[in-house]
């Protein structure tokens, strides 16, 4: 069973003149609106405050959409900043910030934004989490306001949790969930070997996961809020869930009754299974395609892992990815494919796998990562931005990779090792 989960691992291995401040700010050049983030001098609780500028910092700029600058202007909450001082120094933005905590525990982050430009505030809102470590969330979600004030492209992905498993030990393996910076994170899973995870619906109240506790090995869903339990299937080898489709009725899951695993749709409305793959090798890593009628997998029906693709009711199958001999651990969003891809093949030589992009509509082909073993892509919601797991130097990080603006960044889970990962 052992070997079944390490060849699968390697397989399967985001109050003025409104309109006019807005179409100034992003349309007066061809660079970034430059922002500054400032702490309000008045505040009580700039420990946690100076953690939520860092984030912030760090989500306007993945975002592609904001140059943040840094600067020494700080003023009171309810002041007005040097709007000339801050003209002078060709600053478009500056953002405010101060905190407030009730005897509850509730923890109420407070922004303010002003334009320099049109020498106005321009938006106040405030952020409240009931949980102070979940501080990042504030951070987030305040990205996302002002990158939505000025109808910039969507990076809502921010404010969703990731979900995934952490190896402990031999055979343990916990499953977490975190902020996509992994600043928060808290255990939903632990006990025993639970591995796999994924999130059963966009709105992530549950997730399904494959769990080794059992007499066999079950693919089990969970409610992470109420923590209630449902098996959905058992399998002798291996099982687990590789996709799940947009409104969360249907699934591909890969099960190894007799031995050898294939991939499986069911149904959760009428706990209906079908058999979609029936060969004697591996296919694996199930993904939706073509509006739920086909499906891209992981086969190692030429020798050697790859990436194929078949209708969901029919026997033929096509090779989508003729690059490389070994090819796995695949993603898909309409017509775009990731796939994970090993490039070194030297036994002396470090081991390499690396993510490439490509179209089901064209020939081109691209390379999104330089080094190290780069594994489990997967597509936001949107399609521009795609979170992924590296190992480099014997450090697992959580990897996002801005598609449209050609940068990547990597969060790294100290002396843990990240074994599969889903948003």
């Amino acid at each position: 069973m052992y070997k079944i989960i390490m060849i699968v691992s390697l397989l399967l291995s985001s109050v003025f003149a409104q309109i006019d401040a807005k179409l100034e700010i992003i349309k007066k050049t061809n660079t970034s609106p430059k922002i500054l983030i400032s702490i309000a001098n008045d505040t009580l609780e700039f420990q946690t405050l100076d953690k939520i500028k860092n984030l912030l910092s760090k989500d306007l700029e993945i975002s592609g959409h904001f140059d943040v600058v840094d600067d020494l202007s700080k003023i009171n909450y309810a002041q007005v900043p040097d709007l000339i001082s801050l003209r002078n120094k060709e600053i478009d933005l500056y953002l405010n910030i101060s905190a407030s905590k009730d005897v509850s525990g509730n923890y109420t982050l407070l922004t303010k934004l002003f334009d320099i430009n049109s020498q106005s505030l321009i938006m106040e809102k405030s952020y409240t989490t009931i949980k102070e470590e979940r501080f990042p969330f504030l951070a987030h979600r305040t990205a996302i306001s002002i990158n939505d004030y000025f109808d910039a492209p969507s990076i809502a992905w921010m404010d969703k949790f990731v979900v995934f498993s952490v190896y402990k030990d031999s055979g343990k393996s916990d499953i977490m969930i975190g902020d996509y910076t992994l600043t928060f994170k808290k255990t939903i899973v632990s006990g025993g070997l639970n591995i796999f995870p994924k999130w059963a619906s966009e709105n992530q109240k549950s997730i399904y996961y494959t769990s080794y506790n059992y007499e066999k090995p079950t693919l089990v869903k969970l409610n992470i809020f109420t923590r209630e339990k449902n098996i959905i299937m058992s399998s002798d080898g291996m099982i687990s869930c590789s996709d799940v489709n947009s409104d969360g009725s249907k699934i591909l899951i890969t099960a190894s009754p007799n031995s050898q695993p294939d991939i499986y749709l069911y149904n959760v409305n009428n706990k209906q299974k079908h058999k979609i793959t029936s060969y004697s090798g591996i296919d694996v890593g199930g993904q939706f395609i073509d509006n739920d009628k086909r499906i891209a997998f992981v086969s190692d029906r030429l020798g050697t892992p790859n990436i194929f693709a078949k209708s969901i009711n029919s026997a033929g199958v096509e090779k989508l990815v003729y690059h490389s001999k070994n090819n796995s651990s695949v993603t898909t969003f309409n017509d775009n494919i990731v796939y994970s891809s090993r490039d070194s093949y030297n036994e002396l030589s470090d081991k390499s796998f690396n993510l490439y992009f490509m179209s089901t509509k064209s020939d081109d082909l691209k390379r999104l990562t330089a080094n190290g073993i780069n594994q489990f892509p997967k597509f936001s919601t949107d399609g521009e931005t795609l979170l992924y797991i590296k190992r480099y130097n014997s450090v697992s990080s959580l990897g996002i990779i801005r598609l449209n603006f050609n940068k990547s960044y990597l969060f790294p889970l100290n002396d843990k090792r990240i074994q599969s990962i889903d948003w």
